[in-house]
């Protein structure tokens, strides 16, 4: 499927909320997407376009904004797309895509753990690799260490 094909197939649904369709090397292409078109993108891209799963949900953190992209994989196409959005900085959320794919699940846990984007109707946000309870993001630019912890080297003498 070329970039143009993907055009055509998306616009006439997603209107507006299409931001564009760009090449992207070794893929079927990167589609940009309005947030509001979230759900309504997943859908097309799974049901018409027939891109069924879901291999990868990730995000980052641009300071000014946060990205989050989805890749998911055609097996009649023989082909990945990628699927993305930005989303501001104090208002990064979206759409899950795990009634669409469920594998979106622990892929959308770890995104909003790492880098604090919320999934609107995910069935189940909670901490995946970190401690319940802790309140930080390490993967957002922000994240600083509190201090410097001092690294103890012994040494064993033979």
């Amino acid at each position: 499927m070329l970039p143009a094909d993907l055009e055509q197939a998306l616009a006439p649904k997603l209107g507006a909320r299409l931001v564009g369709v760009e090449p992207f090397e070794g893929m079927a292409g990167r589609v940009r997407f309005r947030r509001e078109a979230a759900l309504d993108l997943f859908r097309t891209v799974r049901e018409d376009l027939g891109f069924t799963h879901l291999s990868m949900v990730g995000g980052i953190d641009w300071v000014d904004h946060r990205e989050v992209f989805y890749v998911v994989w055609s097996d009649e196409a023989n082909q990945y797309l990628v699927l993305s959005t930005d989303l501001p900085a104090d208002d990064a959320h979206v759409e899950s895509a795990s009634g669409v794919w469920p594998s979106a699940n622990w892929h959308e846990r770890e995104t909003w753990e790492m880098v604090d984007v919320t999934f609107d109707h995910h069935p189940d946000l909670r901490h995946l690799l970190v401690p319940d309870g802790y309140v930080f993001h390490p993967l957002l630019r922000s994240f600083k260490l509190h201090e410097p912890e001092e690294l103890e080297v012994k040494s064993r003498h033979v």
